[in-house]
């Protein structure tokens, strides 16, 4: 045992630590687990991939919605498609939509996907004003080079 430390009282840590630390480690793994499917990933409509959003996984889609595409059915669900002018996803929803959602605005739809690749959202919100735009789409419609600064700014720490 020449790895122990000599003194008693350096040997009695190393000892509490060694049976600590496992603990410890099983604690964070076990909560880590546990949250798992709490956890909710934003993707832009050119992101989404079967790979990245499989059917049934609970993700926020975010985008512009499509001029024209709105189409409101006598069931009550709203139809319309959600886009970052790189791709366009198909949305449903069933549920009164916020004041603020119109046609060319930014929205952020919360649900899953189905089988079909249709996005069945349970939860939708609508830009507050005219400059907003969830920071996450506008990032990534710098990063495609398909930012339009005359349409509205990106939020800023002020305004956020």
């Amino acid at each position: 045992m020449s790895w122990l430390p000599r003194s008693p009282r350096a040997r009695r840590r190393l000892i509490v630590l060694l049976a600590v630390a496992p603990v410890l480690a099983l604690a964070v793994g076990l909560s880590l687990w546990a949250m798992r499917g709490s956890v909710t990933y934003f993707f832009s409509p050119s992101e989404v991939t079967e790979a990245a959003a499989p059917a049934g996984r609970n993700i926020r889609l975010g985008g512009l919605v499509v001029a024209g595409s709105v189409q409101r059915r006598a069931d009550g669900e709203v139809a319309f498609t959600v886009t970052d002018n790189a791709a366009e996803t198909p949305v449903i929803y069933r549920g009164d939509l916020p004041d603020l959602f119109r046609e060319g605005q930014g929205i952020v739809a919360e649900g899953a996907f189905d089988a079909d690749r249709v996005f069945h959202a349970r939860q939708v919100l609508a830009k507050h004003d005219e400059t907003y735009m969830p920071r996450e789409v506008a990032e990534r419609l710098k990063a495609q080079g398909e930012w339009r600064p005359e349409a509205g700014g990106a939020p800023t720490a002020a305004g956020a």
